[in-house]
């Protein structure tokens, strides 16, 4: 049997009631092996902080009524680019930056593609320049899979105290 995964779009302003406790559930099941860490725990904050910018988009998979998967992210403001401070340098005048905040699908529907479709509808009608995004260091499987993306590493930064050494990607969005 096929099955359909369909994605739904949400934006800043117009989410369910729920939404934000579906994401906070589908990060516990695709980490319940990771949930005794604290930055885990903290995945209930970013949520609200990443739901509340203005700008924020966010791609939900689901199988049947089921959320399998989501992508989300918001745009940065001009000037409070985190990514700056590494190698990169922008060709072109390449100015705007839509930072890529969460892809992630749960254990039982992963290798269908999933995530690679997630992410490509949540960039797919950006206006940004650039995307940006951060990957556990010790996760080389998942930064290849960013760099077959079309993102590269630009540098190493640990955004918290208590969070895991991250490589910074950056891919162009418009040639």
């Amino acid at each position: 049997m096929t099955r359909v995964i369909d994605l739904r779009h949400f934006g800043h302003g117009c989410l369910p009631e729920g939404f934000k406790h579906m994401l906070i559930e589908v990060h516990a099941d695709s980490y319940s092996e990771a949930m005794d860490d604290e930055f885990n725990q903290r995945f209930p904050w970013f949520v609200e902080h990443w739901s509340g910018k203005d700008g924020f988009t966010c791609v939900v998979a689901y199988d049947g009524d089921e959320p399998t998967g989501f992508a989300y992210g918001a745009p940065l403001q001009p000037g409070r680019e985190w990514w700056r401070s590494t190698e990169f340098e922008p060709t072109n005048g390449y100015t705007s930056t839509y930072a890529v905040s969460e892809v992630m699908v749960r254990p039982q529907w992963r290798k269908w593609g999933i995530s690679d479709r997630l992410h490509e509808a949540l960039l797919q009608e950006r206006s940004e320049d650039l995307a940006v995004l951060l990957v556990d260091v010790t996760h080389p499987k998942v930064q290849e899979l960013y760099e077959s993306w079309g993102y590269e590493k630009t540098g190493e930064q640990q955004p918290f105290a208590d969070s895991p050494l991250y490589a910074v990607m950056v891919k162009t969005l418009h040639a």
